[in-house]
């Protein structure tokens, strides 16, 4: 399974996966309406001092943020030609808070612990025929898939350099394509391996190849 987890242990590991995931989403809903700069720098500041917390490692991290700065400076372009400065500001800030956010639960919560704690808040659903670990699986993913992208078009970006290439970025974005369909297709793989996401409870052998997995 794709991991970004860090093994060495740190006081968030050690919050129950629950806990995080439900202050990702409650951080994440403050998040959308505020509209002050400040607040969004404040907010910013507040984000990287938690990867301090995870050591040497956890700091290194938020290098995961230099891929993702041609886009963000595509979205400022946007709100520069739709609305002001200002706006594109928070509108950027907003979403590298929410990604930094969301980057630090992968770092920090193994794969079967989102699952076992998502399994039990999608459990009503099963009245309507809907697997609640085939949508705790999806969750889990989702907020795996975003870092791991990242990490991805960070490595394309350092073949382009390596080869010579400094300009015309946006040439990385076939191979970003390319290689995000196919790690799809090796998740997808190794779920059907393993018997796929049918079924309510998460398999204890599923569990523990995830966990040796992670702790490599």
């Amino acid at each position: 399974m794709i991991s970004l987890y860090l093994s060495h242990p740190s006081w968030l590991h050690r919050w129950p996966a629950g806990i995080k995931l439900g202050l990702l989403a409650g951080c994440s809903m403050m998040i959308l309406p505020v509209v002050r700069l400040d607040l969004m720098i404040a907010l910013l500041l507040a984000t990287g001092l938690l990867y301090t917390t995870l050591g040497d490692r956890g700091w290194r991290h938020l290098e995961m943020l230099r891929p993702l700065l041609p886009f963000l400076a595509v979205i400022m372009l946007f709100h520069l030609w739709a609305a002001s400065l200002y706006e594109g500001s928070v509108s950027v800030l907003r979403l590298v808070i929410m990604f930094l956010l969301a980057n630090l639960i992968t770092l920090t919560t193994r794969m079967s612990d989102m699952m076992a704690a998502l399994q039990p808040v999608f459990r009503p659903f099963q009245w309507l025929g809907i697997s609640a670990r085939s949508l705790a699986l999806a969750v889990a993913l989702m907020v795996r898939f975003a870092p791991v992208l990242v990490m991805v078009m960070n490595n394309l970006d350092e073949a382009w350099r390596a080869r010579g290439g400094r300009k015309h970025k946006w040439r990385l974005i076939v191979p970003l394509i390319i290689q995000a369909i196919r790690l799809s297709d090796h998740v997808a793989e190794a779920l059907t391996a393993r018997g796929g996401s049918s079924g309510i409870t998460v398999r204890p052998q599923i569990n523990q190849e995830i966990t040796n997995n992670e702790q490599r």
